[in-house]
Order: structure tokens, then sequence, then C-alpha cells
């Protein structure tokens, strides 16, 4: 089994074009740029997948007091896949169907902080699904969009070739 990109980071689908930003108005370059919200510590939240067409629904578990993340990953018509994430880099990929499959990675990087997007770039303002986001660029392929009203995540886009939404 290969294993599925790292949640949160590394889940990457297709998307077929770049999204564009816009300024808030005339005064918006005179104002300081908003800065990003840091996660809660813990969360739950549904994200839905759509990549060329594959379309999946992850339930996400985040939880930082604790070190770890936990993904339940249903793809299309596929096999249901659990994704235990521990902040040490370790990731357990495994299902519970009759295959009973378990692979163990590790990688350079364990769950992202709750203040993961400082430093991260401002773009401006852009409106997704009908919410009016404040949308910023970090590590130069991430672009994370938050909606101004209530403060949380919307959707993310990686320019790896992905897109991330979230419902809470």
């Amino acid at each position: 089994m290969t294993p599925p990109s790292l949640l949160l980071f590394l889940l990457l689908v297709s998307i077929s074009s770049n999204p564009s930003t816009k300024a808030t108005g005339a005064g918006a370059a005179a104002e300081s740029p908003p800065t990003p919200t840091p996660w809660p510590l813990q969360f739950h939240s549904l994200l839905y997948v759509n990549g060329s067409g594959e379309l999946s629904v992850v339930d996400l578990w985040y939880d930082w007091p604790n070190s770890r993340n936990f993904n339940i990953i249903q793809h299309q018509l596929g096999t249901l896949l659990y994704d235990l994430e521990w902040d040490n880099g370790t990731s357990f990929y495994y299902t519970l169907d009759d295959s009973r499959h378990c692979q163990t990675y590790h990688f350079d990087v364990g769950i992202l902080r709750p203040d993961w997007l400082d430093g991260a770039n401002y773009l401006g303002q852009q409106r997704v699904d009908g919410f009016l986001c404040n949308v910023w660029e970090k590590v130069q392929f991430i672009w994370y969009y938050e909606d101004v009203e209530t403060k949380r995540a919307v959707q993310w886009v990686f320019y790896t070739g992905g897109i991330l939404k979230w419902s809470w």
C-alpha cells in the first residue's frame, strides 16, 4: 500500500486553476495586514477532498497537548483508512477491514504547531464557497484561507497540486 500524504501538510489533490486574491479596498494598503488565528489546541473537523475526481472525506482530530493527530479517511468506493500521526514524525496507516493492513512511516516533521502560520505572507482577501476569507501563503506552496468573520479555516491549496476544504 502506498502511504497517503500526511494530512494537513501533505494531503495533496489536484486543482485545475490558481486562485487569485484581491485587496480589501482603497485603504487596505495603509492598514496592517491581519494575522492568522492560531489553531485551538484540540479540535475535530471534517475535510472534504476532491482530487481529479477522486473523492474522500476525512474525520480529523487534532490534539496538540497529547502530540497526536488522528485521521479516518474514507475514499469514495474505497477502503476506510486510519492514520495516527505523532509529533515525533511517526505515522501509522492501517485498516480494520478483512485485509488488516498496517504500515509505519517516519517523516522528518511531526504534527503542525497551533501557530504554524506565524510568519506567513498575507495575500489579501478572496471569496471561497460563500465565505469572505483572508488568505496567507506559507512555505511557498501552501495557501491558507481563513473566514474573516469566524477565524476558522475554510480551505488550503497546495501548489504541489492540491486543495483541502474544511467543515466544522
